[in-house]
Protein backbone atom coordinates (compact mmCIF):
# COMPACT_ATOMS: atom_id res chain seq x y z
CA UNK A 1 0.00 0.00 0.00
CA UNK A 2 2.64 2.47 1.37
CA UNK A 3 4.50 1.93 -2.46
CA UNK A 4 1.42 2.44 -4.25
CA UNK A 5 0.08 6.06 -2.22
CA UNK A 6 3.82 7.31 -3.30
CA UNK A 7 3.16 6.98 -6.68
CA UNK A 8 0.01 9.73 -6.07
CA UNK A 9 3.21 12.09 -4.83
CA UNK A 10 2.60 15.36 -6.88
CA UNK A 11 6.38 15.21 -8.26
CA UNK A 12 4.98 12.03 -9.85
CA UNK A 13 1.96 13.34 -11.29
CA UNK A 14 2.69 15.66 -13.62
CA UNK A 15 3.99 18.98 -11.51
CA UNK A 16 7.81 17.94 -11.70
CA UNK A 17 7.84 18.25 -15.52
CA UNK A 18 5.54 21.23 -15.30
CA UNK A 19 8.29 22.67 -12.33
CA UNK A 20 11.45 22.09 -15.39
CA UNK A 21 9.82 23.30 -17.74
CA UNK A 22 9.19 26.42 -15.82
CA UNK A 23 12.75 26.65 -14.85
CA UNK A 24 14.25 25.95 -18.43
CA UNK A 25 11.87 28.47 -19.71
CA UNK A 26 13.33 30.89 -17.08
CA UNK A 27 16.76 29.87 -17.53
CA UNK A 28 16.30 30.41 -21.69
CA UNK A 29 14.04 33.98 -20.86
CA UNK A 30 16.96 34.59 -18.53
CA UNK A 31 19.85 33.87 -21.04
CA UNK A 32 18.30 35.67 -24.09
CA UNK A 33 18.04 38.39 -21.71
CA UNK A 34 21.31 38.36 -20.62
CA UNK A 35 22.81 37.93 -23.89
CA UNK A 36 20.38 41.45 -24.89
CA UNK A 37 21.47 43.71 -22.20
CA UNK A 38 24.95 42.13 -23.03
CA UNK A 39 24.25 43.39 -26.54
CA UNK A 40 22.70 46.68 -25.52
CA UNK A 41 26.02 47.48 -22.80
CA UNK A 42 28.56 46.55 -25.16
CA UNK A 43 27.12 48.68 -28.21
CA UNK A 44 26.35 51.28 -25.33
CA UNK A 45 30.21 51.29 -23.85
CA UNK A 46 31.36 51.49 -27.66
CA UNK A 47 29.03 55.19 -28.53
CA UNK A 48 30.22 56.62 -25.34
CA UNK A 49 33.87 55.85 -26.34
CA UNK A 50 33.17 57.58 -29.75
CA UNK A 51 31.66 60.58 -27.73
CA UNK A 52 27.98 60.30 -27.17
CA UNK A 53 26.77 61.29 -24.01
CA UNK A 54 25.32 58.24 -21.67
CA UNK A 55 22.33 60.46 -20.98
CA UNK A 56 21.28 59.91 -25.09
CA UNK A 57 21.94 56.42 -25.32
CA UNK A 58 18.90 55.51 -24.01
CA UNK A 59 16.73 57.68 -26.55
CA UNK A 60 19.05 55.98 -28.79
CA UNK A 61 19.40 52.39 -28.65
CA UNK A 62 17.08 48.92 -28.35
CA UNK A 63 17.67 45.62 -28.57
CA UNK A 64 14.96 42.78 -28.15
CA UNK A 65 14.92 43.22 -23.96
CA UNK A 66 13.63 47.00 -24.16
CA UNK A 67 10.28 47.23 -23.96
CA UNK A 68 9.59 49.83 -26.60
CA UNK A 69 11.78 47.50 -29.23
CA UNK A 70 8.83 46.23 -30.80
CA UNK A 71 7.08 49.44 -31.56
CA UNK A 72 9.74 51.40 -32.76
CA UNK A 73 10.53 48.38 -35.10
CA UNK A 74 7.07 48.15 -36.38
CA UNK A 75 6.66 51.68 -36.85
CA UNK A 76 8.12 51.80 -40.17
CA UNK A 77 7.34 48.47 -41.43
CA UNK A 78 5.29 48.98 -44.56
CA UNK A 79 5.06 45.47 -46.05
CA UNK A 80 3.64 42.67 -43.57
CA UNK A 81 5.19 39.80 -45.70
CA UNK A 82 8.39 40.81 -43.75
CA UNK A 83 6.45 41.07 -39.68
CA UNK A 84 5.70 38.16 -39.27
CA UNK A 85 6.49 35.87 -35.70
CA UNK A 86 8.76 33.59 -38.38
CA UNK A 87 10.81 37.09 -39.74
CA UNK A 88 14.31 37.87 -38.30
CA UNK A 89 14.52 40.87 -35.80
CA UNK A 90 17.38 43.02 -35.71
CA UNK A 91 19.66 42.67 -32.49
CA UNK A 92 20.11 46.61 -32.02
CA UNK A 93 17.98 49.64 -33.71
CA UNK A 94 19.93 52.87 -33.20
CA UNK A 95 17.46 56.16 -34.24
CA UNK A 96 19.93 58.68 -33.85
CA UNK A 97 18.92 62.45 -33.62
CA UNK A 98 22.45 63.61 -34.14
CA UNK A 99 25.25 63.82 -37.03
CA UNK A 100 27.70 62.72 -34.07
CA UNK A 101 25.22 59.81 -33.10
CA UNK A 102 25.32 58.64 -36.84
CA UNK A 103 28.90 58.48 -37.10
CA UNK A 104 29.16 56.35 -33.67
CA UNK A 105 26.80 53.85 -34.72
CA UNK A 106 28.44 53.48 -38.12
CA UNK A 107 32.07 53.03 -36.39
CA UNK A 108 30.71 50.77 -33.53
CA UNK A 109 28.78 49.02 -35.50
CA UNK A 110 32.31 47.33 -37.84
CA UNK A 111 32.95 46.07 -33.83
CA UNK A 112 29.97 43.97 -33.65
CA UNK A 113 30.30 41.96 -37.14
CA UNK A 114 26.59 42.50 -37.50
CA UNK A 115 24.86 44.05 -40.87
CA UNK A 116 23.88 47.30 -40.70
CA UNK A 117 20.60 48.19 -42.60
CA UNK A 118 19.76 51.80 -43.13
CA UNK A 119 15.83 53.02 -43.25
CA UNK A 120 14.49 55.75 -43.53
CA UNK A 121 11.15 55.21 -44.06
CA UNK A 122 10.45 51.76 -44.61
CA UNK A 123 8.80 51.36 -47.97
CA UNK A 124 11.52 49.37 -49.57
CA UNK A 125 9.01 46.56 -51.24
CA UNK A 126 10.96 43.88 -50.19
CA UNK A 127 11.53 44.69 -46.20
CA UNK A 128 15.54 44.60 -47.11
CA UNK A 129 15.77 47.57 -44.59
CA UNK A 130 14.65 45.99 -41.46
CA UNK A 131 15.09 42.08 -42.27
CA UNK A 132 18.03 40.06 -43.28
CA UNK A 133 19.16 36.42 -43.37
CA UNK A 134 22.70 37.02 -40.82
CA UNK A 135 21.97 39.24 -37.70
CA UNK A 136 21.61 42.87 -38.69
CA UNK A 137 21.41 46.16 -36.71
CA UNK A 138 18.92 48.68 -38.20
CA UNK A 139 20.06 52.40 -38.36
CA UNK A 140 17.01 53.80 -38.36
CA UNK A 141 16.88 57.81 -39.74
CA UNK A 142 13.32 58.66 -38.59
CA UNK A 143 14.22 61.26 -36.62
CA UNK A 144 16.61 63.70 -39.03
CA UNK A 145 13.54 65.05 -40.44
CA UNK A 146 14.66 68.50 -40.73
CA UNK A 147 13.46 70.93 -43.94
CA UNK A 148 15.00 74.31 -44.88
CA UNK A 149 13.11 76.20 -47.69
CA UNK A 150 14.88 78.40 -49.13
CA UNK A 151 11.90 80.32 -51.84
CA UNK A 152 14.62 83.53 -53.34
CA UNK A 153 16.98 80.67 -54.55
CA UNK A 154 14.41 78.16 -54.99
CA UNK A 155 16.43 75.50 -53.00
CA UNK A 156 15.39 73.51 -50.11
CA UNK A 157 17.78 71.01 -47.87
CA UNK A 158 15.67 68.03 -46.49
CA UNK A 159 17.16 65.36 -44.27
CA UNK A 160 17.26 61.59 -45.36
CA UNK A 161 14.11 60.79 -42.44
CA UNK A 162 11.96 63.53 -43.47
CA UNK A 163 8.64 62.33 -45.44
CA UNK A 164 7.51 63.74 -48.80
CA UNK A 165 4.01 64.55 -46.99
CA UNK A 166 6.23 66.51 -44.25
CA UNK A 167 8.61 67.86 -47.15
CA UNK A 168 5.25 68.56 -49.31
CA UNK A 169 3.79 70.62 -46.81
CA UNK A 170 6.80 72.63 -45.66
CA UNK A 171 7.14 74.12 -49.31
CA UNK A 172 3.32 74.92 -49.02
CA UNK A 173 3.92 76.94 -46.36
CA UNK A 174 6.60 79.35 -47.77
CA UNK A 175 4.94 79.41 -50.98
CA UNK A 176 1.83 78.23 -53.81
CA UNK A 177 4.14 78.68 -56.95
CA UNK A 178 6.73 75.83 -55.80
CA UNK A 179 6.70 72.44 -55.32
CA UNK A 180 9.04 69.12 -56.19
CA UNK A 181 8.60 66.24 -58.87
CA UNK A 182 8.90 63.31 -56.17
CA UNK A 183 6.21 60.52 -55.24
CA UNK A 184 2.33 60.40 -54.40
CA UNK A 185 2.31 58.70 -51.22
CA UNK A 186 3.22 60.77 -48.57
CA UNK A 187 4.48 58.78 -45.92
CA UNK A 188 7.56 57.67 -47.79
CA UNK A 189 10.91 58.67 -46.32
CA UNK A 190 13.20 61.29 -48.73
CA UNK A 191 15.99 59.32 -47.92
CA UNK A 192 15.75 56.10 -50.04
CA UNK A 193 12.91 57.85 -52.41
CA UNK A 194 15.34 60.18 -53.84
CA UNK A 195 18.17 58.13 -53.55
CA UNK A 196 16.63 55.64 -55.93
CA UNK A 197 15.60 57.73 -58.37
CA UNK A 198 12.26 58.63 -57.43
CA UNK A 199 9.56 59.96 -59.40
CA UNK A 200 5.94 61.51 -59.14
CA UNK A 201 3.55 62.78 -62.02
CA UNK A 202 5.49 65.81 -63.07
CA UNK A 203 8.58 63.67 -64.31
CA UNK A 204 7.46 64.36 -67.83
CA UNK A 205 7.80 68.30 -67.07
CA UNK A 206 10.84 68.28 -64.43
CA UNK A 207 12.55 64.85 -64.48
CA UNK A 208 13.37 62.82 -61.43
CA UNK A 209 14.79 63.78 -58.07
CA UNK A 210 17.65 62.94 -58.60
CA UNK A 211 17.33 64.84 -62.03
CA UNK A 212 17.05 68.32 -59.25
CA UNK A 213 19.31 67.45 -56.28
CA UNK A 214 22.73 69.58 -56.12
CA UNK A 215 24.13 68.90 -53.44
CA UNK A 216 24.19 66.16 -50.42
CA UNK A 217 25.57 65.52 -47.22
CA UNK A 218 27.02 62.00 -46.80
CA UNK A 219 28.60 60.21 -44.07
CA UNK A 220 30.98 57.64 -45.66
CA UNK A 221 32.44 54.42 -44.28
CA UNK A 222 35.51 55.90 -42.27
CA UNK A 223 32.28 58.77 -40.28
CA UNK A 224 33.91 61.42 -42.43
CA UNK A 225 30.76 64.20 -42.94
CA UNK A 226 30.74 64.91 -47.18
CA UNK A 227 29.37 67.09 -48.91
CA UNK A 228 29.73 67.76 -52.66
CA UNK A 229 33.27 69.12 -52.80
CA UNK A 230 34.32 66.50 -49.90
CA UNK A 231 32.65 63.22 -51.41
CA UNK A 232 33.73 64.41 -55.54
CA UNK A 233 31.70 63.99 -58.48
CA UNK A 234 31.96 60.19 -58.85
CA UNK A 235 30.41 59.88 -55.39
CA UNK A 236 27.92 62.76 -56.00
CA UNK A 237 27.04 61.10 -59.16
CA UNK A 238 26.24 57.46 -57.44
CA UNK A 239 23.92 58.40 -54.55
CA UNK A 240 21.77 60.39 -57.13
CA UNK A 241 19.64 56.78 -58.25
CA UNK A 242 22.20 54.24 -57.32
CA UNK A 243 21.05 53.62 -53.62
CA UNK A 244 22.59 55.83 -50.91
CA UNK A 245 22.83 52.85 -48.50
CA UNK A 246 25.31 50.83 -51.01
CA UNK A 247 27.69 53.94 -50.37
CA UNK A 248 26.97 55.68 -47.00
CA UNK A 249 24.43 57.08 -44.80
CA UNK A 250 23.08 60.13 -46.58
CA UNK A 251 21.81 62.48 -44.33
CA UNK A 252 19.97 65.14 -46.24
CA UNK A 253 20.13 66.28 -49.81
CA UNK A 254 19.50 69.84 -51.18
CA UNK A 255 17.28 70.11 -54.21
CA UNK A 256 15.98 73.00 -56.93
CA UNK A 257 12.31 73.80 -56.17
CA UNK A 258 10.36 73.72 -59.27
CA UNK A 259 7.52 76.19 -60.17
CA UNK A 260 4.51 75.09 -60.35
CA UNK A 261 0.69 77.27 -61.77
CA UNK A 262 -1.80 78.38 -58.45
CA UNK A 263 -4.29 76.21 -60.28
CA UNK A 264 -3.72 72.25 -61.60
CA UNK A 265 -6.31 69.38 -63.25
CA UNK A 266 -6.78 66.38 -61.99
CA UNK A 267 -9.29 64.02 -63.44
CA UNK A 268 -9.75 60.19 -62.42
CA UNK A 269 -11.93 58.32 -64.99
CA UNK A 270 -12.72 54.73 -65.29
CA UNK A 271 -13.26 52.21 -68.13
CA UNK A 272 -13.88 48.56 -68.79
CA UNK A 273 -13.41 45.89 -71.79
CA UNK A 274 -17.10 47.08 -72.62
CA UNK A 275 -15.73 50.25 -72.67
CA UNK A 276 -13.55 50.01 -75.38
CA UNK A 277 -10.76 49.71 -72.36
CA UNK A 278 -7.84 47.92 -75.03
CA UNK A 279 -8.94 50.97 -77.88
CA UNK A 280 -8.42 53.49 -75.89
CA UNK A 281 -5.13 51.45 -74.22
CA UNK A 282 -4.01 51.16 -77.64
CA UNK A 283 -4.14 55.17 -78.16
CA UNK A 284 -3.00 56.01 -74.75
CA UNK A 285 -0.14 54.04 -75.80
CA UNK A 286 1.02 55.87 -78.66
CA UNK A 287 -0.05 59.48 -77.32
CA UNK A 288 1.07 59.54 -72.87
CA UNK A 289 4.84 59.87 -73.70
CA UNK A 290 4.77 62.23 -76.53
CA UNK A 291 1.57 64.71 -75.63
CA UNK A 292 1.76 68.03 -73.74
CA UNK A 293 4.82 68.03 -70.66
CA UNK A 294 2.36 69.65 -68.92
CA UNK A 295 0.45 66.27 -68.85
CA UNK A 296 1.01 63.17 -67.03
CA UNK A 297 -1.94 60.25 -67.46
CA UNK A 298 -1.28 57.45 -65.06
CA UNK A 299 -3.08 54.47 -66.25
CA UNK A 300 -4.01 51.52 -63.62
CA UNK A 301 -5.34 47.80 -64.70
CA UNK A 302 -6.72 45.66 -62.59
CA UNK A 303 -9.26 42.59 -62.59
CA UNK A 304 -12.69 43.38 -61.06
CA UNK A 305 -15.92 41.92 -60.82
CA UNK A 306 -18.40 42.38 -63.16
CA UNK A 307 -21.39 43.27 -60.95
CA UNK A 308 -24.52 41.00 -61.14
CA UNK A 309 -22.47 37.95 -62.14
CA UNK A 310 -19.90 35.89 -61.36
CA UNK A 311 -17.77 36.99 -64.36
CA UNK A 312 -14.83 39.15 -64.31
CA UNK A 313 -13.88 42.04 -66.51
CA UNK A 314 -10.90 44.40 -66.84
CA UNK A 315 -10.78 48.04 -65.37
CA UNK A 316 -8.49 50.53 -66.64
CA UNK A 317 -8.30 53.80 -64.42
CA UNK A 318 -6.90 56.65 -65.79
CA UNK A 319 -5.40 58.46 -63.33
CA UNK A 320 -3.77 62.40 -64.28
CA UNK A 321 -2.05 65.49 -63.32
CA UNK A 322 -2.21 68.38 -65.29
CA UNK A 323 -0.71 71.59 -64.70
CA UNK A 324 -2.84 74.49 -65.55
CA UNK A 325 -6.41 74.63 -65.85
CA UNK A 326 -9.50 72.52 -67.05
CA UNK A 327 -10.47 74.50 -69.94
CA UNK A 328 -6.97 74.23 -71.45
CA UNK A 329 -6.42 70.29 -70.24
CA UNK A 330 -10.15 69.81 -72.27
CA UNK A 331 -8.75 71.31 -75.64
CA UNK A 332 -5.57 69.16 -75.02
CA UNK A 333 -7.46 66.26 -74.56
CA UNK A 334 -9.90 66.95 -77.51
CA UNK A 335 -7.68 67.36 -80.07
CA UNK A 336 -4.71 64.69 -78.93
CA UNK A 337 -6.68 61.91 -76.96
CA UNK A 338 -10.91 62.19 -77.36
CA UNK A 339 -10.90 58.09 -77.27
CA UNK A 340 -10.99 58.47 -73.54
CA UNK A 341 -13.96 60.53 -74.12
CA UNK A 342 -13.20 62.76 -70.93
CA UNK A 343 -16.16 65.27 -70.39
CA UNK A 344 -15.30 68.83 -68.26
CA UNK A 345 -17.05 67.09 -65.42
CA UNK A 346 -14.60 64.90 -65.35
CA UNK A 347 -11.68 67.87 -64.31
CA UNK A 348 -11.10 68.70 -60.60
CA UNK A 349 -9.51 71.96 -60.30
CA UNK A 350 -7.07 72.61 -57.16
CA UNK A 351 -4.06 73.85 -55.89
CA UNK A 352 -0.75 71.61 -56.47
CA UNK A 353 -0.38 71.32 -52.58
CA UNK A 354 -4.27 69.84 -53.00
CA UNK A 355 -3.10 67.35 -55.82
CA UNK A 356 -1.17 65.94 -53.83
CA UNK A 357 -3.20 64.97 -51.19
CA UNK A 358 -5.93 64.16 -53.69
CA UNK A 359 -3.22 61.58 -55.43
CA UNK A 360 -2.58 60.35 -52.14
CA UNK A 361 -6.13 59.73 -51.20
CA UNK A 362 -8.31 60.37 -54.63
CA UNK A 363 -11.38 59.27 -52.04
CA UNK A 364 -10.57 61.96 -49.52
CA UNK A 365 -9.65 65.22 -52.05
CA UNK A 366 -11.30 67.66 -49.99
CA UNK A 367 -8.23 66.62 -46.65
CA UNK A 368 -6.31 69.59 -45.39
CA UNK A 369 -3.07 70.05 -46.71
CA UNK A 370 -2.18 69.02 -42.47
CA UNK A 371 -3.09 65.52 -43.33
CA UNK A 372 0.17 65.39 -45.69
CA UNK A 373 1.91 65.25 -41.62
CA UNK A 374 1.05 62.11 -40.90
CA UNK A 375 3.73 59.22 -40.82
CA UNK A 376 1.46 56.56 -39.96
CA UNK A 377 -0.26 54.64 -42.89
CA UNK A 378 -3.75 52.83 -43.06
CA UNK A 379 -2.98 50.84 -46.09
CA UNK A 380 -0.27 48.68 -44.66
CA UNK A 381 -0.44 45.06 -45.98
CA UNK A 382 0.64 42.30 -47.14
CA UNK A 383 1.99 42.55 -51.24
CA UNK A 384 4.64 42.59 -53.72
CA UNK A 385 5.49 44.66 -56.82
CA UNK A 386 7.89 44.01 -59.99
CA UNK A 387 8.56 46.11 -62.57
CA UNK A 388 9.25 46.31 -66.45
CA UNK A 389 9.86 48.62 -69.15
CA UNK A 390 8.01 49.07 -72.18
CA UNK A 391 9.83 50.43 -75.49
CA UNK A 392 7.33 49.38 -78.22
CA UNK A 393 3.39 49.76 -78.04
CA UNK A 394 1.76 46.70 -77.39
CA UNK A 395 -1.18 45.83 -80.03
CA UNK A 396 -4.92 44.99 -79.32
CA UNK A 397 -4.38 41.69 -79.83
CA UNK A 398 -1.45 40.98 -76.99
CA UNK A 399 -3.54 43.51 -74.78
CA UNK A 400 -6.75 41.59 -74.88
CA UNK A 401 -4.54 37.98 -74.48
CA UNK A 402 -3.28 40.09 -71.49
CA UNK A 403 -6.63 40.99 -70.06
CA UNK A 404 -7.58 37.40 -70.34
CA UNK A 405 -4.60 36.34 -68.32
CA UNK A 406 -4.93 38.72 -65.47
CA UNK A 407 -8.91 37.24 -65.17
CA UNK A 408 -7.69 33.79 -65.19
CA UNK A 409 -4.85 34.82 -62.44
CA UNK A 410 -7.50 36.95 -60.39
CA UNK A 411 -6.32 39.65 -58.77
CA UNK A 412 -2.64 40.67 -59.39
CA UNK A 413 -2.35 44.74 -61.23
CA UNK A 414 -0.36 46.24 -63.41
CA UNK A 415 0.06 50.34 -63.23
CA UNK A 416 1.91 52.08 -66.57
CA UNK A 417 3.73 55.20 -65.53
CA UNK A 418 4.37 57.23 -68.90
CA UNK A 419 7.66 59.02 -69.59
CA UNK A 420 8.92 60.88 -72.33
CA UNK A 421 9.26 64.92 -71.88
CA UNK A 422 12.15 65.77 -69.74
CA UNK A 423 13.16 62.22 -69.55
CA UNK A 424 13.97 61.60 -72.97
CA UNK A 425 16.28 64.60 -72.87
CA UNK A 426 18.52 63.57 -70.49
CA UNK A 427 21.56 61.26 -71.12
CA UNK A 428 21.10 57.71 -69.85
CA UNK A 429 24.47 58.29 -67.65
CA UNK A 430 23.81 61.66 -66.48
CA UNK A 431 22.63 59.63 -62.80
CA UNK A 432 22.72 56.03 -62.18
CA UNK A 433 19.33 55.89 -63.46
CA UNK A 434 19.40 54.73 -66.51
CA UNK A 435 15.63 54.71 -68.12
CA UNK A 436 15.46 57.64 -70.02
CA UNK A 437 14.81 57.99 -74.12
CA UNK A 438 12.96 54.91 -75.44
CA UNK A 439 11.16 54.18 -72.93
CA UNK A 440 7.52 54.48 -73.86
CA UNK A 441 6.63 53.84 -70.18
CA UNK A 442 7.27 51.93 -67.27
CA UNK A 443 4.91 49.62 -65.63
CA UNK A 444 4.72 47.94 -61.93
CA UNK A 445 2.86 44.79 -61.18
CA UNK A 446 1.50 45.19 -58.22
CA UNK A 447 -0.56 42.44 -55.61
CA UNK A 448 -1.90 43.11 -52.37
CA UNK A 449 -3.61 40.32 -49.13
CA UNK A 450 -4.87 41.15 -45.74
CA UNK A 451 -3.75 38.55 -43.70
CA UNK A 452 -0.91 36.09 -42.97
CA UNK A 453 -1.30 32.97 -44.77
CA UNK A 454 1.24 30.92 -46.08
CA UNK A 455 -1.12 29.19 -48.83
CA UNK A 456 -2.31 32.62 -49.85
CA UNK A 457 1.17 33.88 -49.63
CA UNK A 458 2.21 31.43 -51.80
CA UNK A 459 -0.46 32.11 -54.49
CA UNK A 460 -0.38 35.71 -54.13
CA UNK A 461 3.57 35.64 -55.22
CA UNK A 462 2.82 32.43 -58.01
CA UNK A 463 -0.13 35.41 -59.95
CA UNK A 464 2.83 38.00 -59.80
CA UNK A 465 5.78 36.15 -61.11
CA UNK A 466 2.98 34.44 -63.41
CA UNK A 467 2.11 37.93 -65.11
CA UNK A 468 5.35 39.09 -64.93
CA UNK A 469 6.68 35.82 -67.24
CA UNK A 470 4.28 36.21 -69.14
CA UNK A 471 4.90 40.06 -70.35
CA UNK A 472 8.34 38.62 -71.70
CA UNK A 473 7.54 39.23 -75.43
CA UNK A 474 6.37 42.74 -74.84
CA UNK A 475 8.94 44.53 -72.56
CA UNK A 476 12.29 45.44 -72.73
CA UNK A 477 15.08 43.13 -73.22
CA UNK A 478 18.97 42.50 -72.90
CA UNK A 479 18.75 43.45 -70.10
CA UNK A 480 15.24 42.81 -69.30
CA UNK A 481 14.79 46.42 -67.79
CA UNK A 482 13.83 47.35 -63.53
CA UNK A 483 13.36 50.10 -61.42
CA UNK A 484 15.68 50.06 -58.22
CA UNK A 485 12.94 52.04 -56.16
CA UNK A 486 10.34 48.48 -57.06
CA UNK A 487 13.16 46.69 -55.59
CA UNK A 488 12.33 43.05 -56.65
CA UNK A 489 14.77 40.12 -55.10
CA UNK A 490 13.34 37.79 -57.49
CA UNK A 491 15.96 39.30 -60.27
CA UNK A 492 19.01 38.13 -58.04
CA UNK A 493 19.77 37.52 -54.66
CA UNK A 494 22.12 35.94 -52.49
CA UNK A 495 21.83 34.56 -49.01
CA UNK A 496 24.17 36.41 -46.56
CA UNK A 497 23.90 40.09 -48.50
CA UNK A 498 27.31 39.43 -49.70
CA UNK A 499 27.23 40.39 -53.27
CA UNK A 500 30.04 39.51 -55.51
CA UNK A 501 30.68 41.14 -58.37
CA UNK A 502 29.01 37.93 -61.04
CA UNK A 503 26.15 37.78 -58.16
CA UNK A 504 25.93 41.68 -58.58
CA UNK A 505 25.62 42.10 -62.03
CA UNK A 506 22.91 39.96 -62.12
CA UNK A 507 20.32 42.71 -61.06
CA UNK A 508 22.90 45.37 -61.24
CA UNK A 509 22.38 45.59 -65.25
CA UNK A 510 18.50 45.53 -64.89
CA UNK A 511 18.27 48.56 -62.48
CA UNK A 512 21.65 50.34 -64.17
CA UNK A 513 22.23 48.62 -67.76
CA UNK A 514 25.27 50.68 -68.77
CA UNK A 515 25.87 52.50 -65.55
CA UNK A 516 26.56 49.42 -63.72
CA UNK A 517 30.29 49.05 -64.06
CA UNK A 518 30.59 53.06 -62.83
CA UNK A 519 28.84 52.07 -59.92
CA UNK A 520 30.74 49.10 -58.87
CA UNK A 521 34.25 51.61 -59.33
CA UNK A 522 32.48 54.33 -57.26
CA UNK A 523 31.67 51.51 -54.46
CA UNK A 524 35.08 49.45 -54.67
CA UNK A 525 36.79 53.40 -53.89
CA UNK A 526 34.66 54.53 -50.69
CA UNK A 527 33.87 51.30 -49.22
CA UNK A 528 36.62 48.80 -50.47
CA UNK A 529 35.48 46.53 -47.50
CA UNK A 530 31.82 46.08 -48.77
CA UNK A 531 30.41 47.43 -45.11
CA UNK A 532 27.57 48.74 -46.59
CA UNK A 533 25.68 46.13 -48.04
CA UNK A 534 22.51 44.78 -48.52
CA UNK A 535 21.21 42.16 -50.98
CA UNK A 536 20.74 43.82 -53.68
CA UNK A 537 23.55 46.88 -53.13
CA UNK A 538 26.23 47.66 -55.57
CA UNK A 539 28.68 45.20 -55.34
CA UNK A 540 32.66 45.36 -55.20
CA UNK A 541 35.72 44.97 -57.37
CA UNK A 542 37.19 41.07 -57.45
CA UNK A 543 40.32 41.60 -56.06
Amino acid sequence: MGSMKSNHHPLHSGILPFMLLIFFIFCFQSLFCARADSTYDNFANCLTKNGVPNNQIPQILYTPSNASFTSVLNSYVRNLRFNTSTSRKPSIIVTPFQVQQVQATIKCSKGTGLQLKIRSGGHDFEGISYVSNTPFIILDMFNFSNISIDIPSQTAWVQSGATLGEFYYSIWRKSNVFGFPAGVCPTVGVGGHISGGGYGPMLRKYGLTVDNVVDAQIIDVNGNILDIKGMGEDLFWAIRGGGGASFGVVLSYKVNLVQVPSTVTVFNVQRTEARNAADILVKWQNVAASIDNNLFIRVIIQPVPIIGTRKMTIQATFLALYLGDSVSLMNLMNSQFPELGLKQSDCLQMSWIQSIVYWANTKNSGSRPDVLLRRTTDSVSFGKKKSDYVLTPIPKAALTFIFNKMIQLGKVGMEFNPYGGRMSQIAESDAPFPHRRGIIYKIQYSISWGRNNPELTNQYLGQARELYSFMTPYVSSNPRRAFLNYRDLDIGITSNGINGYSEGKVYGLKYFVGNFDRLVKVKTAVDPQNFFRNEQSIPILPS
